[in-house]
């Protein structure tokens, strides 16, 4: 029998259950002082000092002088032999990797072209090669590689790593994406939504940080949306929360490619756009429509700024149910600014009700085109079994793997967990 496991209630499950605190509040936000420590714990500072001493002896935990706030302080971040973790967004016509650490900061990234209605089998060689690639160039092994996130532009039920809507990315139905990757390099790989992930990863680092409750609108080739209550992102039951891009607007309309009719998507996608387009401006892409909306071209401004419209619409309905603090507009055509996020914040709030006590904000994406792979990154980090590691008696030794800090914290006004 092991006598060194610990029995509920007693000192050291609550120790261990304290420990596992300390270490998940270091892993959201990348390295914070011992009384910010406190502070996202609601443990006294003393328990806090303690448990971090033991931390530093375990190897879990480096500790470093820091001024944060004009005062010198010990700034806590993982320990750098920690590991590191990847994350791969899959875009409508890219592939971008990441390589991060536990402080999340990007220590290796690329990214590459891909070809409308890809391949599946080409588009996952193509990742899990640029995943080995970036390993290489930062002399690190297979064995250092924790677990890999994936951010798919389509809804994911999570449980499963599955495309939980059919005909969004074809070839792809049916298909186990994260076992089929996982094969591909050996380790754990852990799949959701790009706008799920984008609003995670500004939730915990970017425009959201200050929130407990936000929504992430990202528009680009389509539009979808990631809904942040209480600190954790909400998916539903299959993956399918946020889906704005699939809300009916025109029950006329074209027939989508989810097979309904008339949804958002096929009056504000990148399709729908460029053929508002075509007759004035010929053929163009939408990177050439948000470059000419930003140097003034009526037409363009036009089309983004009408979609701003339409889009804000439909996040009014998501928001008249979420109640969000914040709205983050994000994606390729947030690159416009204004001249999208204008129009949509004045639609949302003529389609709200009037709240006088506490109006929905809405701010442009502080990660921007990181915001999704940063996202998968972070969802690589929340997989990992760190905190298993914190149960080492003090000066055992600790886990493999690789580890830096990045200054964010929780505000003090106590609005993170």
């Amino acid at each position: 029998m092991n006598n060194d496991r610990s029995t509920p209630g007693s000192q050291t499950s609550l120790r261990e259950a304290n420990r596992t605190r300390i270490v998940d509040a270091v892993k959201r936000y990348g390295g914070l002082t011992q009384v910010e420590l406190a502070e996202a714990t609601g443990l006294s500072t003393a328990t806090v000092s303690t448990i971090v001493k033991e931390l530093t002896q375990a190897g879990v935990v480096d500790t470093r002088p820091t001024s944060r706030s004009g005062r010198r302080a010990l700034k806590v971040t993982l320990a750098r032999q920690l590991g590191l973790v990847a994350g791969i967004q899959f875009g409508h016509r890219h592939l971008k990797v990441a390589l991060g650490d536990f402080g999340r900061t990007i220590v290796a990234e690329q990214q590459m072209p891909l070809p409308v209605d890809h391949r599946v089998d080409t588009g996952l060689d193509r990742a899990a090669l640029l995943v080995m690639d970036l390993l290489e160039r930062v002399g690190a092994s297979t064995d250092e590689l924790l677990t890999v996130g994936m951010a798919l532009p389509a809804p994911v039920d999570i449980s499963t790593g599955m495309i939980s809507v059919r005909g969004v990315m074809r070839g792809w139905d049916d298909l186990h994406v994260g076992q089929v990757m996982s094969k591909r390099l050996a380790r754990p790989v852990v799949v959701d939504n790009d706008a799920n992930l984008a609003a995670l990863a500004e939730a915990e680092l970017g425009a959201a940080r200050a929130y407990r409750d936000s929504v992430f609108v990202r528009v680009s080739y389509g539009t979808g949306a990631g809904v942040v209550v209480g600190g954790n992102v909400h998916r539903g039951y299959a993956g399918t929360a946020g889906e704005i891009g699939h809300i009916q607007v025109d029950p006329a309309g074209p027939i989508c490619r989810c097979g309904n009719r008339g949804c958002l998507d096929t009056v504000v996608g990148s399709n729908a756009l460029l053929d508002l387009l075509r007759t004035s401006h010929g053929d163009l892409t939408l990177r050439d429509v948000i470059a000419r909306a930003l140097d003034g071209d009526p037409g363009c401004r036009r089309v983004v700024a009408d979609a701003g419209d339409r889009i804000g619409i439909a996040v009014a309905t998501l928001a008249s149910a979420m109640n969000p603090q914040v709205v983050v507009v994000g994606g390729e055509l947030a690159e416009t600014g204004e001249i999208l996020a204008g129009p949509l914040r004045d639609a949302l709030r003529r389609h709200l009700v009037p709240n006088t006590i506490a109006p929905v904000e809405v701010v442009l994406s502080e990660l921007g085109a990181r915001a999704e792979v940063m996202g998968a990154l972070a969802l690589a980090l929340q997989s990992t079994d760190v905190a298993s590691d914190v149960r080492l008696a003090p000066g055992a030794p600790g886990p493999l793997g690789v580890v830096a800090a990045g200054d964010q914290g929780p505000t003090s006004q106590g609005d993170r967990p």
